[in-house]
């Protein structure tokens, strides 16, 4: 086996915590951190920039010669020991398979779009989770890309774990300008629909979606903002029974994605 390491005061472990635990940090550097085999297996199929490997010794053990079998040419490995893995890893219970990642290049919308395509738009989300659940529930339905507008981080440690691999495979641009998005969105034809909690608003039960669209999905407490919401083509709002009148935004996004792949 390799030389084991197990001070803190690693240069890689520590980079790597740097990138875990700040934003700035993963501007600064151009990298992100994933966590688990999974993932880490994910990148390495779809060829996504993975710079540095790190396995615990007992990660090394049982997967070394599954991930190893990815081309790693342009990938350095190292060897901590298990008391180091459970201190950098950001789950309970870790697999001790970690690495660094290049951010890729940031897309603008008019990258990801096309004429006939079907495109989600997660405006003002801050739950890590959430965002995560919805692009991976967006790559299972085949929704045509994302767009997150004044959104978490997309490179967060959660945001991409939540994601199960799909931020790989998912086309997602960023614009956190109101103005350029709607804009973009426009040069293709889309009509925009924001999902609101408002009987005024169309019940997505009545939407065909036909041709090119955007559903904007809002903030998870406050929902879209109002002028955001007015600029849209359309007001949608997903029927519910009894005493509920709203929906977790993951969950809501989920239904309309499958309303606009149908």
């Amino acid at each position: 086996m390799e030389n084991i390491i197990t001070s803190k005061d690693n240069p890689t472990v520590k980079l790597y915590q740097k990138l875990s635990s700040s934003k700035k940090e993963r501007l600064q550097y151009g990298l992100f951190v994933l966590e688990g085999l999974r993932i880490v297996g994910d990148a390495l199929r779809e060829d996504s920039g993975i710079t540095q490997l790190i396995l615990t010794q007992k990660a090394h053990e049982r997967f070394s010669e599954e991930l190893l079998q990815a081309d790693l040419r342009s990938t350095k490995t190292i060897v901590i020991s298990n008391e180091l893995g459970n201190k950098i890893a950001s789950t309970d219970a870790t697999q001790g398979v970690f690495a660094m990642c290049r951010i890729p290049v940031q897309r603008k919308v008019k990258h990801i779009v096309s004429s006939g395509g079907k495109y989600l738009v997660l405006f003002g989300l801050q739950d890590p989770g959430n965002v995560g659940m919805m692009i991976r529930t967006a790559d299972a339905l085949g929704i045509d890309g994302v767009i997150m507008s004044g959104s978490c981080d997309l490179y967060s440690p959660k945001v991409i774990r939540s994601t199960m691999g799909s931020v790989f495979r998912m086309k997602i641009a960023i614009e956190n300008d109101a103005d350029v998005l709607f804009s973009e969105l426009d040069d293709i034809g889309a009509v925009t629909s924001a999902a609101v909690i408002d009987k005024d608003a169309k019940p997505v039960t009545e939407c065909t979606f036909e041709g090119t669209q955007a559903v904007f999905i809002g903030n998870e407490g406050n929902g879209l903002p109002a002028d955001i919401a007015q600029r849209c083509t359309q007001k949608v709002i997903i029927p519910m029974h009894g005493n509920i009148n709203s929906l977790n935004a993951a969950m809501a996004a989920g239904i309309l994605m499958w309303e606009l792949s149908k």
